[in-house]
């Protein structure tokens, strides 16, 4: 069968992850992307982001394991040192660790329980909350070196990688897709993939020409977590701390804190919080009492930073009612999104996952278009 032409819009690291495991395929590959490389607009730039097993749900838990080897071939062809396993922290209630414990037992994985004073005395920079798991088949992925390693091991089989190229427009044409930029060039491919993150609802809520139905409502946010100096930064954990109901937080609902180790610091941030944004229009001035709360946080919880010299980043989220991602075709477009505030480690799966579906296979229905989801 001759290899089909794919195009792959966005460049971030699902759209990146798909153009691999497309091109690893023998597809005709060329993946367009708006931005620069390394660039800071979207949801995948960075030096961190949390690689971690567990979950209560053993659905996300298979889905991760599934991601560790991927990511480990990722580093073997690019020779890019991507991922790092130091491990994952989980505190707060009984209820909320007992449950990452069954599902991580149960499937066969490694994982002890710790009492506060074991955390302690493991990690003095960290203070845990009534009870804890920890998990050593986690720690820390690099943003920015994952998303090039994507593009190298793309390129590596084949595929065109293209900067700044904004696509303006996709359609349906006969048997064919075409794709149009905003410099009027024009591709004409047998299938696309449409990775852009937070611009998704924008273009394929009436953007482009597409008859897609059932795309859910993807809420997009500017969230601010912050990096806070201390002792050998790299050496931390990765943490989740999961509150028994709202964390106080200066008037913030938080259902979630999130941290790890960092070439920048100790990462921290609150899960989920932030206000609607338009990415092209948003505006990311940091938010002094966002950061306050957060150091007010750190101050109680992570005795081992400098909770008052925390350096503030934005980025985007973007995530459907239920929290569960988007990964389905309708005809010639398969569409990626609604990734943000846990998607990133599952990313080499989820390239693996999007060549599956370009090819006819069928994908999880839980990820599927048209599926049911909470109100928003």
């Amino acid at each position: 069968m001759p290899a089909r032409r794919i195009v792959v819009v966005g460049g971030g690291v699902m759209g990146s992850a798909a153009a691999w495991r497309l091109a690893a395929r023998g597809e005709r590959v060329t993946l367009l992307e708006r931005f620069e490389p390394n660039h800071d607009r979207g949801s995948s730039h960075g030096t961190s982001r949390i690689f971690r097993l567990a979950y209560a749900d053993p659905f996300y838990v298979d889905l991760a394991v599934r991601a560790l080897p991927l990511w480990r071939r990722l580093e073997e062809e690019t020779g890019r040192d991507v991922l790092t396993l130091n491990g994952c922290l989980d505190h707060g209630p009984a209820a909320a660790t007992d449950a990452l414990f069954d599902t991580l037992t149960a499937a066969g994985r490694p994982v002890e329980r710790l009492a506060p004073e074991e955390v302690a005395e493991r990690w003095p920079g960290l203070r845990a909350d009534t009870s804890a798991v920890f998990h050593p088949e986690a720690g820390r992925l690099h943003a920015d070196e994952a998303v090039a390693a994507f593009q190298q091991a793309a390129r590596a089989h084949g595929a065109d990688v293209r900067h700044g190229v904004r696509v303006t427009g996709v359609a349906l044409s006969g048997d064919e897709v075409r794709v149009v930029t905003e410099a009027e060039e024009e591709w004409r491919a047998d299938a696309v993939v449409v990775a852009v993150g937070g611009w998704t609802p924008g273009l394929l809520g009436g953007g482009w020409e597409l008859p897609l139905t059932g795309l859910p409502v993807l809420r997009v946010t500017q969230e601010q977590p912050a990096h806070f100096p201390a002792a050998d930064p790299l050496a931390w954990p990765s943490f989740i701390h999961h509150p028994g109901a709202a964390l106080p937080a200066e008037g913030l609902s938080v259902s979630g804190v999130y941290g790890l180790g960092s070439a920048d610091g100790v990462k921290a941030g609150f899960h989920g919080v932030g206000a609607v944004a338009d990415p092209d229009r948003r505006d990311r001035t940091p938010d002094a009492t966002a950061l306050g709360a957060l150091a007010a946080y750190a101050e109680r919880w992570l005795p081992g930073v400098e909770h008052t010299a925390g350096e503030p980043v934005t980025c985007l989220y973007t995530t459907t009612p239920d929290h569960d991602f988007v990964i389905d075709r309708q005809g010639p477009v398969t569409v990626l999104g609604g990734f943000s505030g846990h998607g990133f480690k599952f990313a080499s799966a989820i390239g693996e996952l999007a060549a599956s579906l370009v090819a006819g296979e069928p994908g999880p229905s839980r990820f599927a278009l048209g599926r049911p989801t909470g109100s928003p």
